[in-house]
């Protein structure tokens, strides 16, 4: 079989009629910039998770940066991010101002609640947990800590759209959570996209202002801010694939609970909990990352098989980029990059593909052991 890591060809082909016409329906009207689909999608979003307010912006990354800034940090001010995230994550605390201060992540990939005291200072202002790989972390956790040392909590929960901890959705605990619609997410467009969902009046209308220059609805420029708002095409193929998003994430649970059933007994796997391995957490599988012994060999025969993996990141944890200057103790996070990965996990992988993935893996391990 020929299966790559993720095919972007079929997020179009699986549903090619509809949004041909969505997006033809659009461009004939002319409706390109913040038009009625994007507030209906904004609606229909804030709705789904249950917030007061979703704000459709350029991308995920202005999404943190705005909500940093609406939240109110400022120079000098330290947020708590995990290593294990994607660039953008410390980007947009340094970005909006602030000084990204890094911390170890647990087993699970996630920050680890139990190493993030330690990392507090007097200039510690905020807590930003990445909800990674569609799971939330531990936000009981996360929030005592927040209460105990009056931080705010800004969530980067833009791989974790639908997922829940204790029946509450990512993206809901915090002063504002923030989302991506990059094409390969859960919830992806056909190029750029995000979102800022908050309860907090006064944050959202910063956030508005932020995204759209610092203009207000009178026209009037009330602060500095930026051009990021949601195009209004891609708004209108997002609100087209909310309608079906509960189906896409059955689907993604269908294909995790496969590898967990064909890859559990492997003892030199580390896998993803299980769907319904721990009934605090409703996992959505944005992506299907394991740890594994002789990484690159399995790599090198998967791909002989015509199987495509990555690492994600590239193989390297924010800590790890030396021209960063950020801090680098972080043995487990270090220990992890070592043998991370990602099988293929998407909407429009089969049953056959993913088996045929499980035996593959299967395979290597019982030759390397023979």
């Amino acid at each position: 079989m020929n299966i790559p890591f993720f095919n972007y060809p079929a997020l179009f082909a699986a549903h090619e009629a509809e949004y041909t016409e969505t997006i033809i329906d659009v461009l004939k009207r002319g409706a390109f910039i913040m038009q009625a689909e994007l507030h209906e999608f904004e609606e229909q979003l804030a709705a789904y998770l249950g917030v007061k307010h979703a704000i459709g912006v350029a991308d995920g990354t202005m999404a943190l940066i705005m909500s940093l800034k609406a939240a109110g940090i400022e120079p000098g001010n330290e947020v708590l991010v995990p290593s294990h995230t994607f660039i953008a994550s410390a980007a947009a605390v340094h970005h909006a101002g602030g000084k990204p201060v890094l911390v170890e992540c647990g087993r699970d990939h996630l920050i680890d609640p139990s190493r993030i005291a330690e990392a507090i200072t007097p200039q510690t202002r905020a807590i930003m947990p990445v909800q990674l790989n569609g799971r939330v972390a531990d936000m009981d956790a996360v929030q005592a800590i927040s209460d105990a040392h009056g931080l705010l909590i800004i969530e980067d929960s833009c791989q974790a759209l639908g997922a829940k901890f204790k029946g509450r959705f990512a993206g809901t605990f915090g002063s504002a959570g923030t989302f991506s619609f990059f094409p390969a997410k859960t919830l992806g467009c056909f190029g750029d996209g995000g979102a800022v969902t908050t309860n907090d009046d006064v944050i959202a209308e910063r956030v508005r202002l932020l995204r759209d220059h610092g203009r207000a609805v009178s026209g009037q420029v009330e602060i500095w801010g930026f051009n990021s708002r949601l195009d209004n095409v891609q708004a209108a193929v997002l609100l087209l694939k909310l309608k079906r998003y509960d189906e896409d994430i059955s689907r993604r649970r269908e294909i995790a609970a496969i590898y967990q059933d064909k890859l559990h007994d492997i003892p030199e796997l580390l896998l993803p909990p299980a769907p319904d391995a721990d009934t605090n957490h409703f996992d959505v599988f944005q992506n299907y990352e394991i740890e594994a012994d002789n990484r690159e060999g399995l790599r090198a025969f998967l791909d002989e098989k015509g199987i495509g993996t990555i690492l994600q990141w590239g193989g390297q944890t924010i800590h790890q980029f030396d021209a960063l200057d950020v801090n680098h103790d972080l043995e487990v996070t270090e220990e992890m990059t070592q043998k991370f990965m990602l099988l293929p996990l998407h909407v429009n992988l089969s049953d056959e593909e993913v088996n045929y993935i499980s035996n593959c893996v299967r395979e290597f391990y019982s030759r390397v052991n023979s």
